[in-house]
């Protein structure tokens, strides 16, 4: 399939409707959802197309058979398989056999808002190129398997809590990927050239939106400077993403900017006016209508619902 054919979703509900599965159980209101594939085994293509996917996705089979394809590499997929993927990668999956396949998605503001504000910091390996599955031991499998159904109660929950009690489920889930995966990770696996500048792209975007939310940077960088960081005509990196991505690099720091603005203004008592200078606005009101313009909704109406939330709770 041709490049420019495949199709980019930004969340689980949005693909699964597209490809005509069932969405009953993936809550549209949240940027987090978790379930079993067995629940719909009989309506899941053994050969879905060929997608970009704008999350992240941890993938427990317990029981299942087949192999799926990130980019250009491909892994198998046996009893006892954990996995991740982060967003843009393009996958496609050949199914042989679905049992106990439980899936999390979610999106880079869940993590901000409800794992950790400096979530890529502590755990450096989400903004890996490609992180190869890996089969563990039964009695490993296991831990992972008390974590995700721990999980999956709190996500049927209705308690006011849920997203808290799910968050810090994760940062304990992925306190176990650091240990069992991390630790003797190879970086050879993350790919050709291009593959190397998508990675130290990110990680300087996350660096950099690091630091400006901190106050250390008064600016925020154009694409220049990443492709400076890098020895790179900026047209080339733009075009290096893009390609490997699936989406511009405009695009990347416009959600990047978000992320951070969303964190900001739920995990701190700063002004909207030293928010939009911390991430590089010159004017408050220009920062107000971008975040508007991406979110549908004002920096004072957003953190006024955060603020209303926690008093429920």
């Amino acid at each position: 399939m041709k490049e420019e054919k495949l199709r980019i979703f930004n969340d689980l509900h949005e693909q699964y409707k597209h490809l005509g599965l069932p969405v009953s159980l993936i809550d549209r209101q949240s940027d987090f959802t978790i379930f079993n594939l067995a629940d719909i085994r009989d309506m899941i293509t053994i050969r879905p197309p060929i997608s970009r996917l704008n999350f992240f996705v941890f993938a427990f089979v317990k029981n299942g058979q087949g192999n799926y394809t990130i980019d250009e590499q491909r892994f198998d997929i046996r009893p006892s398989t954990v996995y991740f993927t982060n967003p843009g990668h393009s996958r496609s999956f050949d199914w042989a056999e679905v049992g106990e396949v439980y899936l999390i998605t979610l999106s880079e503001s869940f993590l901000k808002e409800n794992v950790h504000a400096d979530i890529f910091e502590e755990f450096p390996f989400l903004l890996a190129e490609t992180f190869p599955a890996r089969v563990l031991a039964p009695e490993v499998f296991e831990e992972f398997e008390r974590l995700y159904l721990q999980i999956h109660k709190e996500y049927l929950s209705h308690s006011p809590f849920r997203n808290r009690l799910i968050g810090n489920l994760f940062v304990v889930l992925l306190l176990k990927i650091k240990e069992y995966f991390w630790l003797d990770y190879n970086p050879i696996y993350e790919g050709n050239r291009s593959s190397h500048i998508v990675k130290n792209f990110k990680r300087l975007l996350e660096k950099h939106y690091r630091d400006l939310s901190g106050g250390m940077l008064d600016r925020a960088f154009r694409v220049q400077e990443y492709a400076d960081d890098q020895n790179l005509h900026p047209n080339y990196l733009s075009s290096v993403i893009k390609a490997k991505t699936g989406k511009a690099i405009g695009t990347w720091i416009a959600e990047k900017t978000i992320a951070e603005a969303k964190s900001l203004l739920q995990n701190s008592s700063i002004s909207i006016k030293e928010i939009s200078f911390r991430l590089g606005f010159s004017e408050s009101a220009h920062f107000s209508n971008y975040f508007k313009k991406h979110t549908k909704i004002s920096p004072a109406s957003f953190r006024s619902e955060h603020i209303l939330k926690l008093s429920k709770g």
